[in-house]
């Protein structure tokens, strides 16, 4: 099985580990929504690199991947942008803080 990608590059694989890696800050540090926010960064930056790898691979064109670069781009300042709010309203980024009856 693993002779099938015998021509993917040994750092290929850094895009796996960047997404497991921040699936486990996901898991583990939920407390946050700044932690939260920057893993879910991670994970898509992780998918970044193992698309680029398989796109660079197979000899496809790139430009789906300047469109996942636009909408990355996109949620990153939208999460940007919710964080600030709820830290302008509710003073901490903490999710135990956050209820339904205070908003």
């Amino acid at each position: 099985m693993l002779n099938n990608f015998s021509g993917f590059p040994m750092w290929g694989y850094l895009g796996l580990i960047m997404m497991l890696t921040a699936l486990g800050v996901f898991v583990f540090y939920r407390r946050h929504l700044l932690a939260i926010l920057m893993s879910l960064e991670g994970m898509m930056l992780g998918q970044f690199f193992l698309m680029m790898n398989m796109f660079m691979l197979l000899g496809y064109e790139l430009y789906f991947i300047l469109m996942f670069l636009v909408l990355m781009v996109c949620e990153a300042a939208l999460g940007l942008s919710i964080l600030v709010s709820i830290v302008r309203s509710h003073g901490n980024d903490y999710f135990n803080s956050l209820t339904i009856l205070q908003c």
